[in-house]
């Protein structure tokens, strides 16, 4: 028994100063970095030694939504906008980018699916489950998290289209994306609202009414200051439509947006829509 307390009292500090850490690295995680290139040369030792961390306290919230949302950010601004940038000149390189996307897409939504497994057992069964009144209960402190794990899964997909069994998901996607929004329909400065709107866009039979109507929410919860949802309803809605003239002017509200702002999230979403305008040429 003495033996046993002093292995327990040997585990309990280690487990204290990786918590810790963990806490100081989500800290880092959220800093403001308007440096793109910076943000991209800083990302792969953060998200290794983040992961790292998150692998020995699997149920740790925040560390877990900042290692999915660094994975799915890299692989969104880094590495599939390069393989965009990239396919009308060297369809090779952007076919090996777009699979390096995917697989990162893939680990974000694993660690955040692990961690939701880890503070709510069976969550993953549950939300496979077909009666709505089966589904999973999400708690107010696992919105980000699971934000970011349907995000990422929602990436995942978009570029699994050859592959039945991962767009098969795809209604657990939007499953999960809607439990977080009833959770927290403002989450995000309207991230997550935004999402909606492009999991619905995105379904098939979706709804580009209900759509644009997910947006239009997300850019008024966050009182038009967050730059991603014209970004999307320029994509998701006027694109779609063929309408140039309101692409066009998303895009320069996203752009006017994302300058008063010096998060990493405002200046990807500043570069996408200033690249968006310079090809809507190709694009209409």
């Amino acid at each position: 028994m003495l033996l046993m307390a002093s292995l327990l009292g040997a585990c309990m500090p280690r487990q204290l100063l990786v918590n810790s850490a963990a806490d100081a690295l989500t800290a880092q995680g959220q800093a403001a970095e308007e440096d793109l290139g910076l943000a991209r040369e800083a990302s792969a030792f953060y998200l290794k030694l983040s992961e790292s961390l998150l692998r020995q306290s699997p149920g740790h919230l925040p560390l877990a939504e900042s290692v999915a949302s660094g994975f799915t950010q890299y692989a969104y601004a880094f590495v599939g906008f390069e393989a965009e940038r990239l396919v009308s000149t060297d369809a090779k390189a952007a076919h090996l980018l777009n699979q390096r996307a995917q697989r990162m897409y893939w680990r974000a939504h694993r660690h955040a699916m692990a961690a939701l497994n880890q503070t709510s057992p069976g969550f993953s069964a549950a939300l496979a489950q077909p009666q709505a009144s089966r589904w999973p209960v999400l708690r107010p402190d696992q919105v980000g998290v699971a934000y970011w794990a349907a995000a990422s899964w929602g990436a995942y997909i978009a570029l699994s289209k050859d592959d039945p069994d991962a767009v098969a998901d795809l209604p657990l996607v939007g499953r999960l994306a809607e439990l977080a929004w009833r959770t927290s329909p403002e989450h995000g400065q309207g991230a997550l609202a935004s999402l909606m709107g492009n999991i619905e866009a995105a379904r098939p039979g979706g709804s580009a009414v209900k759509a644009a109507a997910f947006f239009d929410q997300a850019i008024a919860v966050s009182g038009g200051q967050n730059a991603g949802p014209f970004v999307a309803k320029a994509e998701a809605i006027a694109q779609a439509a063929g309408d140039r003239p309101a692409f066009e002017v998303l895009l320069q509200q996203a752009l006017t947006v994302s300058a008063k702002h010096a998060d990493l999230s405002s200046q990807i979403m500043r570069q996408r829509a200033q690249w968006l305008l310079d090809n809507a040429d190709d694009l209409f």
